[in-house]
């Protein structure tokens, strides 16, 4: 079976990210959440909590392995032998940017191919900044998070 990767910072990962990486994983023989340290955002989680909260909210599929990376997608999925990377598409506005990094990796290394999943319509609006901000108002994200998520967003956003 085949080895994808499904990178993103997932600060924090949401109920959008795992429909994803629900479908994939039934798809793909193994795939490995590939947590970024993207030195272009600043992240509220730092990498270790997020990889924490990602094992904690996948535990049910032994097929998904959490790791983290630096640098391009392209290079790790080559790195640990992958040959998809997995991308989420909410929107049309995704799918400009999204089709522009499939076709430079594809460049980059053209053995490694881009799938995109779309979401569940329920989750096609959600980002994690959004989420963010829901919770920096107060507001309620119940729907869009796991509760494990929401408690560790909650006490990080709350507090300050």
């Amino acid at each position: 079976m085949k080895l994808a990767i499904y990178p993103g910072t997932f600060d924090p990962v949401t109920n959008g990210h795992l429909d994803i990486l629900e479908r994939a994983a039934s798809v793909f023989g193994t795939v490995y959440v590939a947590v970024a340290k993207n030195i272009h955002k600043n992240p509220l989680f730092t990498i270790d909590e997020r990889i924490k909260l990602i094992k904690e909210c996948t535990s049910q599929y032994p097929n998904v392995k959490i790791d983290q990376f630096e640098g391009l997608a392209v290079d790790y999925a080559h790195k640990v032998g992958a040959s998809v990377i997995i991308r989420g598409l909410r929107a049309i506005s995704d799918f400009d940017y999204e089709f522009q990094m499939a076709l430079m990796n594809r460049h980059m290394n053209d053995s490694i191919d881009t799938v995109f999943f779309m979401p569940h319509e329920d989750y096609t609006y959600l980002s994690s900044s959004t989420v963010r901000e829901i919770v920096r108002f107060g507001g309620n994200i119940n729907a869009f998070v796991p509760e494990i998520v929401k408690n560790e967003l909650i006490k990080k956003l709350r507090s300050k």
